[in-house]
């Protein structure tokens, strides 16, 4: 894989290079709530604007149908990428009719345009080859060179992704680099004790990546929505908390497993409950009660780890070489059920070993929380694709980076 570092010593002056970011922000309205994918890719895009190119960066946003939808422009990402860059970008207000290519043949060495949401086009997403194709070809004639540097992206078979790489001399940009190279750390270098710290809401989302963490892994934690399912497997009494049934034979397996490899699965002792899931717009007091983890009543439903399993996990955490994090242990979004996650968090910033913090709702949490990022040792952009690479998957964007 050619990476940008080749790239630019090859030399960009007047070239016009693609690149695919992953642009796709939360949004409150126009109002970006959480900036940090943009930053993740400033590297790549001020490096090569500072050697001359122009830069016409390319990002999807949310999950539109293939048609324009003003919810969903990328109008307040350029403004942004502007602001950090301190210089004027450019937007394009379509993917590639006449906005864009006006705006990509306006640009001079060393500027920079967005173009508006790939996912306008139906070609973007589009699981028939010629119609990706076809989108693809159009998106090839707006540039010279590709450079990959959507991480969040690289798990999808897109046209931006997948096959524009194929038609245009293609580079891995500074976060791509970065981001594959510590996913080998967590998958081929490991460092022991490697402890791996999974929550989010469906174990099922989780299955495939704890299937090759127990033969990797020294230890997991299982926290947030998806505990309940192994709670249950254990044959406690889970209330109403979030419950896949289906999945008890699987999670079952894995535990059984889990002691054969002498692979050690922590969960709950203790947990917050409630009998109404809380008010995440108003904020407003849930007043919760905690239990302990095999004594959740019927009509409760457990919404974070208790006092007692965040002491347990923070000692669990304390030895560790090396850190995996994915998912909140909790509804951290409210603050009576943020303690979870914010004492695993807290674990990672104390550790001495090499920590990742692995995208999606974790990487949120991190920034809603108020935690550093510098203090962590690495906080991906890609919570679906790190997963995926830690599975073992092929993911498309990276395969089509490949020469």
């Amino acid at each position: 894989m050619k990476t940008i570092d080749e790239l630019l010593s090859e030399g960009v002056a007047g070239k016009r290079v693609f690149v695919r970011a992953d642009l796709n922000v939360p949004l409150a309205g126009t109002t970006i709530t959480d900036d940090g994918r943009i930053r993740a890719v400033l590297p790549t895009v001020k490096a090569l604007a500072e050697a001359g190119a122009r830069v016409v960066v390319a990002s999807h946003l949310g999950r539109p149908k293939g048609a324009p939808d003003p919810a969903f422009s990328l109008a307040p990402a350029a403004a942004r990428l502007g602001e950090l860059l301190g210089a004027d970008v450019a937007f394009a207000t379509d993917t590639v009719g006449e906005s864009a290519q006006a705006t990509v043949a306006g640009l001079a060495d060393g500027q920079v345009a967005v173009v508006e949401n790939l996912r306008f086009n139906a070609g973007e997403t589009s699981k028939d080859d010629a119609e990706r194709g076809a989108f693809a070809d159009q998106l090839a004639a707006l540039a010279d060179v590709y450079v990959g540097d959507g991480f969040g992206a690289v798990h999808r078979k897109h046209a931006s992704v997948y096959d524009l790489p194929a038609r245009l001399p293609h580079y891995a940009g500074h976060l791509i680099a970065t981001e594959v190279g510590v996913l080998k750390k967590l998958t081929e270098d490991v460092k022991r004790p490697y402890v791996v710290a999974l929550g989010g809401a469906k174990v099922s989302d989780k299955l495939a990546v704890i299937d090759q963490l127990l033969a990797k892994a020294d230890r997991l934690l299982i926290g947030g929505g998806m505990a309940y399912t192994f709670l249950k497997a254990k044959g406690y009494e889970v209330g109403i908390s979030l419950l896949q049934a289906d999945q008890i034979p699987a999670v079952t397996e894995y535990m059984e497993r889990a002691e054969k490899n002498g692979v050690e699965i922590v969960l709950p002792v203790d947990v917050l409950v409630s009998t109404e899931f809380p008010d995440l717009k108003t904020k407003a007091p849930a007043n919760p009660t905690t239990v302990a983890a095999d004594a959740i009543p019927a009509d409760q439903e457990g919404l974070d780890i208790g006092p007692e399993t965040r002491k347990l996990y923070a000692s669990k955490l304390a030895d560790a070489a090396t850190v995996f994090w994915n998912g909140p242990m909790g509804v951290f979004e409210h603050p009576d059920y943020a303690e979870g996650t914010k004492a695993v968090a807290q674990a990672l910033v104390d550790s001495k070993g090499f920590t990742v913090v692995g995208g999606g709702d974790s990487a949120a949490a991190v920034r809603t929380l108020g935690f550093d990022e510098n203090a962590f040792g690495h906080i991906s952009t890609g919570g679906g694709a790190s997963l995926e690479y830690i599975e073992g998957k092929t993911l498309p964007g990276l395969a089509a980076l490949e020469d």
